[in-house]
């Protein structure tokens, strides 16, 4: 009987390969539970620690320690080791702290680990901090912030920031990051960080501000007892205690007093710093002894090896002629070896000067994009408000058309200057996303109805087919969406004249309280050619120079919709043939919420204000834009006054009543933020507008946190003016 060899030989290689993939799956699967495991541990650490439970904090890091040495995870030894330079810090054990530190940046040195780097980093900072250079330690946490964007690391540097400046004294920009730090979205220290931030704002209060003070520590105290955090408890009635004597008001500060001595028995009892001593002891110790197990193992099997050599020194001999020719071999090897890694060396010497040069001209690249389009957008609000201004104030026919060619050349020029801006922003990490509840279905309406002119103009008939069984509440980021589908059905009306776009939303699944949803815009459109389909989510591709001047465009549409998705964690699709229009469809998962009421209404109707008799405050240092800004609110009968500088704005509102201020940002002397702290320090209520050319380091949720209740981004369109003025001062946006 013959035996097909070649058959066999498949057989095994098939068996091997399903014996691979299986043991990889299960070690995949092991890694993964273990992984879980010290997140677990870790999550526990942090909350013992913020509890100022230190002992218990330390037994949870061991336990995560011994999971990460089991399965000989370096990254999870360094996550540890940090953890217990942290804790060790927090016990005032500086050496024991910084022995667990120059283990980490040993560790370092053979793995590429950014967010263990950025970590490292940022513990350096804080002994720099505590040893009072200020200088060095913000140059290290700005060092740390480029290394990795992980949220909570991110968090826990800016309360170092705030810290440094309130030790440089610093108080405006100190106040500045506490107040971040208050309306802080982590997922893991939230409350503890908002505390620290009240507290923040309290200790500079208390300098020339009691009230004010007095409120920073009851919030801090509030968050602090319901989360256990003992030693934020202490601090906040420690505060109370010395305010309310400042004040005169002994009463309560006798109150506060009594509670502080019961809080320092529970905090400070001898019982309870020698067990945290006890404890801190024995792990360390413990991790002595691993590491002395360990090497006593090495020495183990070095004797073992020893006695194997001994045992076979008589076959050594028998083959010595052989050894001798394959050291010759050895050495010429060696010697290669040397200097191809000398070569490797100087590559990778030349690969990191190459790699910091890019760097280099990428951050220059980014602030260079950023400043040119913050400052021209002071100059385009004069030329865009002086057009629509000369538009209404009926010029003949032909001063009509030219100042029509002036406003199509503003627009144009605004929209690409916001397109380049928000390209920038992406390229410089510095989006995220939202996560707030929201419509899909409102949001869905808002974006279709504001692009309904758009599409008349083409003659272009405009859809939605919506499936109603997506849940009717969301949590996610409606302003990302939003920018996603406008860009998409944009570019489909701008390509598609006498057609049709649809827009399709669809729910795929919906696996507990996770919903996927498909987005599609299909266009009947003049459609995208094959070889062009892979450049078009290029930056200022638009597929060919004929369509750029037929249909104008920046082509950084695309390049957006495709940077935004990644931020979902999504990918773009695209169908299409030339002269038959296009496909664009995603997918977006997205955490449902139990809505108790039904949607929003959908319709969007503007709301018509009266705006006859209101009387504004204008702040605003360029001159020009202050004759504008003026005009355009004569142009409503509305008065104002105006104030060149944020100093001037602050006497302006003691001493007079206005029913709005349009606040501009960026000004000589304070801020337009510094300036809107300080006025709600005496005026809660009165509504404040940013108005101002946001730039790429500007963050909307510091406007938010110092006390904007709207912001409108210059240059602005009249009528998007007009109706923010409405909504704030007649409806009481918050």
């Amino acid at each position: 009987m013959k035996i097909n060899t070649k058959h066999i030989k498949l057989k095994n290689l098939l068996v091997a390969i399903y014996s691979l993939f299986m043991f990889c799956n299960i070690y995949a699967q092991e890694i993964t539970e273990s992984r879980k495991d010290m997140d677990y541990y870790f999550s526990l650490s942090r909350k013992y620690k913020n509890q100022n439970k230190i002992d218990a904090a330390l037994k949870a890091i061991l336990k995560a320690t011994e999971i990460a040495e089991k399965n000989e995870d370096e990254k999870g030894q360094i996550d540890c080791f940090h953890q217990y330079s942290l804790l060790y810090l927090k016990l005032g054990n500086l050496n024991r702290s910084k022995f667990y530190w120059e283990r980490t940046k040993v560790l370092l040195k053979n793995i590429a680990y950014p967010y263990g780097s950025s970590e490292n980093t940022y513990i350096e900072a804080v002994y720099l901090y505590l040893e009072n250079n200020n200088f060095q330690a913000e140059q290290k946490l700005s060092y740390a912030r480029q290394l990795n964007n992980d949220r909570n690391l991110l968090n826990r540097m800016t309360l170092t920031e705030a810290d440094i400046n309130f030790q440089k004294t610093n108080y405006t920009k100190a106040s500045s990051f506490y107040n971040a730090l208050i309306v802080n979205s982590d997922i893991y220290e939230k409350d503890y960080l908002a505390t620290m931030g009240y507290l923040g704002l309290a200790k500079i209060n208390n300098i020339d501000n009691p009230k004010e003070s007095i409120k920073n520590s009851l919030e801090a105290l509030k968050i602090a007892k319901k989360n256990a955090f003992i030693k934020q408890v202490l601090e906040a009635n420690t505060l109370l205690t010395k305010t309310y004597e400042k004040i005169g008001n002994y009463k309560s500060s006798l109150l506060y007093n009594k509670n502080l001595t019961k809080i320092k028995d529970s905090l400070y009892n001898i019982k309870k710093v020698k067990a945290e001593e006890r404890t801190a002891d024995d792990v360390h110790i413990e991790r002595l002894e691993a590491d002395n197990k360990r090497l006593e193992q090495t020495n183990i099997n070095l004797e073992e090896s020893k006695n194997r050599s001994e045992s076979t020194s008589i076959v050594a001999f028998a083959i010595l002629a052989i050894i001798s020719l394959l050291a010759i071999s050895l050495y010429r090897n060696n010697q290669i070896k040397i200097r191809t890694n000398t070569l490797l060396q100087k590559t990778n010497d030349e690969l990191e000067i190459a790699k910091d040069e890019a760097v280099q001209a990428m951050e220059a690249k980014t602030n260079f994009l950023s400043t040119v389009s913050h400052e021209l957008r002071t100059p385009l609000y004069a030329v865009t408000g002086l057009t629509n201004l000369l538009l209404e104030e009926n010029p003949t026919d032909s001063q009509k058309d030219h100042l029509k060619s002036l406003k199509f050349s503003g627009d144009y020029l605004l929209n690409f200057i916001n397109d380049i801006l928000q390209v920038n922003k992406i390229d410089a990490q510095k989006l995220e996303t939202l996560q707030i509840e929201f419509s899909l279905r409102k949001t869905l309406y808002e974006v279709i109805d504001s692009l309904q002119q758009s599409a008349k103009a083409n003659n272009t008939r405009l859809t939605l087919n919506y499936d109603n069984r997506i849940p009717k509440s969301h949590m996610g980021d409606p302003i990302k969406i939003s920018q996603i589908l406008i860009n998409l059905l944009g570019n489909a009306i701008k390509f598609t004249k006498n057609g049709e776009v649809t827009v399709t939303v669809n729910q795929l699944k919906k696996v507990d309280d996770i919903s996927t949803i498909y987005f599609e815009v299909k266009d009947t459109g003049i459609g995208i050619s094959e070889e062009l389909q892979e450049s078009i989510f290029d930056s200022f591709e638009q597929g060919s120079v004929q369509i750029n001047r037929e249909y104008g465009g920046t082509g950084l549409g695309l390049t957006i919709v495709k940077s935004l998705l990644g931020l979902f964690g999504s990918t773009i699709h695209l169908e299409s043939k030339k002269g038959k229009g296009s496909i664009f469809s995603f997918e977006i998962d997205l955490k449902c919420m139990n809505a108790t009421e039904d949607d929003l209404s959908v319709e969007i109707t503007p709301v018509e204000f009266s705006y006859k008799g209101l009387h504004l405050l204008i702040v605003e240092d360029n001159k020009i834009n202050q004759v504008i800004t003026k005009k355009m609110l004569s142009k409503k009968e509305m008065t104002s006054d105006i104030a060149n500088n944020g100093m001037e704005a602050i006497e302006l509102v003691k001493t007079n009543t206005y029913d709005a201020i349009l606040m501009d940002i960026h000004m000589p002397g304070i801020s337009g933020v510094e300036a809107t702290i300080e006025i709600r320090k005496f005026n809660k209520k009165i509504p404040i507008i940013a108005l101002t050319a946001i730039s790429l380091d500007d963050s909307v949720e510091n406007f938010y946190a110092a006390g904007c209740n709207d912001i409108v981004t210059k240059p602005f369109k009249p009528d998007y003016f007009y109706q923010k003025i409405g909504e704030n001062i007649f409806n009481k946006k918050t």
